[in-house]
């Protein structure tokens, strides 16, 4: 089959442009290189809220810095008011405030008041554990972590254990934190085109690898060149669909030094080339043997002043025949924004929502039937208003006269990776299509835009220095997986330990102290892999492009006071 292609010769292609990628090409545009980036999904537009460590900050100061000393004034985007664009200030910076915020208003100059991230002011830990057979409550507050007042490179930690480990100090939505990183590199593409210079970053953003074989084909070195074609979507039937758009021509990238696939969860083009992921078995030492790191939850984005707040709970939950489990419950908020209330809710293993279970329909009902799905959409949301009112203190009542722009959403958390990123000599996978764990607590995140994109910075370093491709590439897979794997060894403690990661160590241990039960005291009964619930699946990103709005009012007020006394003292 003869295609007729546009040819580009780029040092570095990053396929899939989350966070992990765009991080990678903001290092390499700093280092003097080259990057071609391929995303079919157009602008960011996912919803979540991440919890961030400091070191991100740290980071974006350092290629704000590393830019400037490259290529002047002169060769770094500007604002929309001559102001240069700062991507450490706009995330952060002391002399302007959190709250709502439109990304593009606040990297256009049109906001100058608002920066994007807010602060986290209060960390919260509530113990609800039964202890001898009774309810019995543990609040623990800990210390706001310290913000700093301007980035520094040299805090920058390498060690991706002890980021992980570290408390977070930052909490953004994560549609804002990638608008900005796309919107520089934009600005990026922009100012070499209106300058003549010779493009440093290309920006394909409605584009796919060509699904024929000529989409990666292996050279006799088996470097790999990769053909990728525009898109048109549309929405079919309420399904999005994407075709290749009419008279367009592929464009064809020349085996790339550097290509880094992450396309998030589950990527097809990792898949194409042979890459596979594994589920992680972890032996919790409780008699039960190794078991996958497995927990399913209920996310919804609720419009209540969760504020800047990171706030745990766990508490006990009992089946049928009186055995314990540990659920764990998360309510994020963004500083003075009342709008964003993002909770979610462990799922005891042995509930299963089962719409005749509940009398609500007969046994006869079909379950593709929309009785049937109605009924178990009812029981979903009544076990999350439920759970929520027990972590935000407020009443069931009330949050059900509350708005929500999504969820309550059924969705598994569970623990994968590949065996190496390196699956050609020029080819690495990264992000979540190379592992992924527990990523409640934005481990994933973190991974990702800290550990990996910095692993691309030190291929560039090393080459720099005069390392081989081949040496560079290998060191580069090396401190992929090192991140990974301290991704899934810091968040298995999410799955059966009480203690909750990006606390910091030393607060876990202050919670532990102040419960009286120790860090790695494991739940009485784990059984992810013998649930009756199956075929769940991580959050889908489209989701976040069809929001499901339940009408109510917003929440304005703060959350009320946490109280002494366990929510089931009243039943006993």
């Amino acid at each position: 089959m003869c295609i007729k292609k546009n040819n580009i010769d780029t040092d570095f292609l990053a396929l899939g442009l989350g966070g992990t990628n765009m991080m990678a090409m903001l290092w390499t545009i700093a280092m003097g290189k080259k990057a071609v980036g391929v995303e079919m999904r157009g602008d960011p537009f996912l919803r979540i809220h991440w919890n961030i460590r400091v070191d991100f900050y740290h980071q974006l100061g350092l290629i704000d810095k590393m830019m400037m000393e490259r290529y002047g004034k002169e060769g770094v985007p500007h604002m929309d008011n001559g102001k240069l664009f700062s991507l450490a200030e706009c995330f952060y910076s002391p002399n302007t405030v959190a709250g709502f915020a439109v990304p593009d208003e606040v990297v256009t100059g049109y906001d100058r008041t608002h920066h994007i991230a807010g602060e986290i002011h209060h960390v919260e830990f509530i113990d609800d554990r039964y202890v001898n057979g009774k309810p019995n409550r543990i609040l623990t507050v800990l210390p706001q972590p310290e913000t700093p007042r301007e980035p520094c490179g040299n805090m920058i930690r390498t060690n991706l254990t002890e980021v992980l480990d570290g408390p977070s100090t930052f909490q953004s939505e994560a549609n804002d934190v990638l608008v900005l990183l796309r919107r520089y590199l934009e600005g990026i593409e922009i100012l070499d085109k209106e300058t003549g210079r010779e493009p440093r970053v290309q920006l394909f953003t409605t584009h796919r690898v060509v699904e024929e074989s000529e989409g990666f084909v292996r050279g006799e070195d088996g470097r790999i060149s990769v053909t990728f074609e525009k898109l048109i979507e549309l929405d079919f039937r309420g399904k999005l669909r994407r075709f290749k758009a009419p008279d367009s021509e592929p464009i064809t990238v020349n085996a790339p030094e550097l290509c880094v696939i992450a396309q998030g969860f589950r990527s097809t083009d990792a898949e194409r080339l042979g890459f596979e992921q594994k589920d992680v078995s972890v032996d919790h030492n409780d008699g039960n043997g190794p078991i996958v790191a497995q927990a399913d939850y209920l996310a919804g984005f609720i419009d209540v002043l969760v504020d800047g707040r990171l706030r745990r709970r766990i508490a006990s939950a009992f089946d049928d025949e009186g055995r314990e489990y540990w659920v764990r419950q998360i309510a994020v908020g963004h500083e003075n924004d009342p709008q964003v209330g993002w909770v979610l809710v462990q799922i005891p293993d042995f509930m299963v929502f089962d719409p005749v279970e509940a009398g609500y329909v007969s046994e006869c009902t079909d379950k593709d039937s929309v009785e049937y799905f109605a009924a178990h959409q009812r029981l979903l949301y009544d076990f999350y208003i439920q759970e929520s009112a027990k972590i935000l203190e407020v009443p069931e009542e009330e949050l059900r006269g509350i708005q929500m722009a999504y969820g309550p959403k059924q969705f598994s958390l569970i623990e994968r990776i590949g065996d190496s990123p390196k699956i050609a000599p020029n080819v690495q996978i990264a992000g979540d299509s190379f592992g992924n764990g527990h990523f409640l607590t934005s481990g994933g995140a973190m991974a990702g835009m800290v550990g990996h994109s910095m692993a691309v910075l030190n291929y560039w370093k090393a080459r720099a220095a005069g390392v081989s491709v081949e040496e560079a590439s290998d060191n580069l897979a090396e401190e992929i997986r090192d991140c990974t794997q301290s991704w899934l060894d810091v968040s298995a403690k999410e799955f059966t330990s009480f203690a909750p990661i990006n606390f910091g160590a030393d607060r876990i241990q202050k919670i532990a102290d102040e419960s009286g039960i120790e860090v790695d005291a494991r739940t009485k009964l784990v059984d992810a892999s013998r649930r009756r619930r199956h075929g769940l699946s991580p959050l889908d990103p489209s989701d976040w492009r069809r929001p499901a709005l339940r009408n109510g009012r917003v929440r304005t007020s703060d959350l009320p006071p946490l109280k002494d006394e366990h929510p089931d003292m009243a039943l006993v």
